[in-house]
Order: C-alpha cells, then sequence, then structure tokens
C-alpha cells in the first residue's frame, strides 16, 4: 500500500482517540471520556500509527502519564482542525433542519453584553422576529474564538489581532483604554501609578498591553485584586483600593464615585465580529453582522473625562 493510500486509511475515531489520550494523559482516562473499553482506544492508536508511519504516542510503564511523540504532537494539530470541521458541519446541519425560525449563537464578554447587545437586539429583533438569539458569555475573547471554530456559537464579538484559524472577521470600533481612579485621587496618570496598586482582570488580551506599557515606563505592577467582573473592579476602585486600566466600553459612565483619566501609549482595543470562515450563514447572521456595525459606528466609546 502507497503512502497516500495508508494516510486515506485514517478515520475520524482514531483522530478522536489521539485527542483523547493527549487530554487524559492515559489510554484509560481516553477510553472513560469517549465510552470505550480500554483495547477500543489502544487498537485506534495503533491502525492511527501504521496509517501515519511513526510513532505517534510514548508508552510508559508504572501508569505514568502518557506523553505524545513530536510526530503525535503534529498530527493532534491537524486532528483539532478536523474535528472542529467535523462539529461545525454538525451545527450547520443543525441550522438547516431549524429552518428560518431558528436560533442564532452569538458569543459575547461582559462589556458587550451590557453595552453593545442591548440596542444592537432592539434593532435586530424587530427585523427578525422569528430568529432567536441566544447569547454565550465567556470571560475572555480567546475562549469564544476556540467556540466558534467548534461551532459552538454562528457568530462571537471578538477582539482583534485574530489567532490562527478558519476566521473571518468584521470589524466593529475601536475601544480606548482610560485610567479609572477614584473620584478624588491624586492619580493623574500612568506615569502616577508607581506607588499605586493596580485592581485588573485575570483574563485580558488588553491587560498584557498595559502592563508592558508600565514596565516600559520602570514601573513594574503591582496588583491588589483581579476580577472578571467590571462592575467589581470599579466598584473597588471607587472605594479607594487601588486604580484600574479599563476600555471605556467596560466602565459605567454613570457612576459617581470613580473617574477616568486618559493616558497615551497603549493601543485600543479593536472590536470585531467573528465567524467560521467555511460555514454556511444564514441571512440572518449576516443581517446581525451588520446592525452590530450600525450599532457600534453611533456608539459613544469615548471617555468622561473628569476635571483635575
Amino acid at each position: 500500500m502507497s503512502e497516500n493510500q495508508s494516510w486515506l486509511g485514517i478515520e475520524l475515531r482514531h483522530l478522536a482517540a489521539l485527542e483523547a489520550v493527549a487530554r487524559e494523559g492515559s489510554f484509560r482516562g481516553a477510553a472513560r471520556s469517549l465510552g470505550y473499553v480500554q483495547s477500543a482506544i489502544s487498537g485506534q492508536i495503533a491502525a492511527l500509527e501504521r496509517a501515519v508511519g511513526r510513532r505517534l504516542v510514548e508508552r510508559t510503564r508504572g501508569g505514568g502519564r502518557i506523553e505524545l511523540t513530536e510526530a503525535g504532537q503534529l498530527v493532534l494539530q491537524h486532528s483539532e482542525a478536523i474535528l472542529a470541521r467535523l462539529h461545525a458541519a454538525q451545527a450547520d446541519v443543525a441550522a438547516l433542519a431549524s429552518g428560518h425560525a431558528g436560533e442564532l449563537r452569538v458569543g459575547i464578554t461582559q462589556s458587550i453584553g451590557v453595552r453593545i447587545l442591548p440596542p444592537l437586539m432592539r434593532r435586530f429583533t424587530g427585523d427578525w422576529p422569528d430568529v432567536r438569539v441566544r447569547p454565550a458569555e465567556a470571560a475572555a475573547d480567546l475562549p469564544l474564538y476556540e467556540a466558534v471554530e467548534r461551532g459552538d456559537v454562528d457568530l462571537s464579538f471578538v477582539e482583534l489581532p485574530t489567532p490562527p484559524g478558519p476566521f473571518e472577521t468584521f470589524e466593529l470600533m475601536a475601544d480606548p483604554f482610560v485610567l479609572l481612579v477614584a473620584r478624588n485621587s491624586p492619580v493623574n496618570g500612568i506615569d502616577d501609578l508607581g506607588a499605586t496598586p493596580l485592581i485588573g482582570h485575570t483574563e485580558c488580551r488588553g491587560l498584557a498591553r498595559v502592563e508592558a506599557q508600565l514596565r516600559a515606563r520602570g514601573i513594574e505592577p503591582e496588583f491588589a485584586f483581579r476580577s472578571d467582573v467590571n462592575a467589581t473592579i470599579q466598584a473597588l476602585v471607587g472605594a479607594g483600593l487601588g486604580a484600574a486600566v479599563l476600555p471605556v466600553l467596560a466602565i459605567d459612565p454613570a457612576d459617581e464615585l470613580t473617574a477616568t483619566r486618559e493616558i497615551t501609549g497603549i493601543p485600543p482595543r479593536v472590536l470585531a465580529v467573528v465567524r467560521h470562515r467555511d460555514r454556511h450563514h444564514s441571512a440572518a447572521a449576516q443581517a446581525f453582522v451588520e446592525t452590530a456595525r450600525a450599532v457600534c459606528a453611533r456608539l459613544d466609546a469615548k471617555p468622561r473625562l473628569a476635571a483635575v
């Protein structure tokens, strides 16, 4: 059998077995997670290794964690993409079966859910009353990219840049970072943070840029508290626990206990809608993207700056 023919013998269950072994670290764990007996997993991995012509799994004695070989890691990367496409196909068929009066699953983060989704829904549901929008929230945007790739959501609000994957994005708006301080705080800018503790998120791509900018100015950031709830961060800033660097849309502009200061040197986060480039997208999904663009074009993302 030629090399090409042997690769054509690879089955999806072989790839699923490899993914489970990598995730669980053992044949027994992989069998349990997939609902097989252990010998079935061993057989599927052996069949995959024969097709590939390379050892993919390092067998260990004594119950140690199983690791993939370099070839196994390479095959795993492609396996994850193939299985994600399968899940996306399953989602497409389910959407097709539901017809026009179906569901639109949309990934969001907190600030999107508070500042963008409500006005968007008021406009979208007027034009598409038979389409049910089902939001799915995550603490950060990278898990939402993964949900799009798997087909768990049809669209998602995310930040740019886009990680590697089968993604098509539609840019919405720039959301600048500002310094959030207590109303009467003497802190006037980012250079005053050397003696001021910070309050920040645990998962945020923008926070890495903030920390890098501080270190570039010779300031080692000290965090008094971390939370993934924007309202908690703002409340603690208002109580005087510290300052925060947040995008404008993450801040409640009506809060009277906090004020914002303009900062420079930190690029704004760029918000976008992402979808799977290889999936079928309904007219309702396209209309949702266009409505999101229209809403964001009118949204005020300018900081509410207090006089200092």
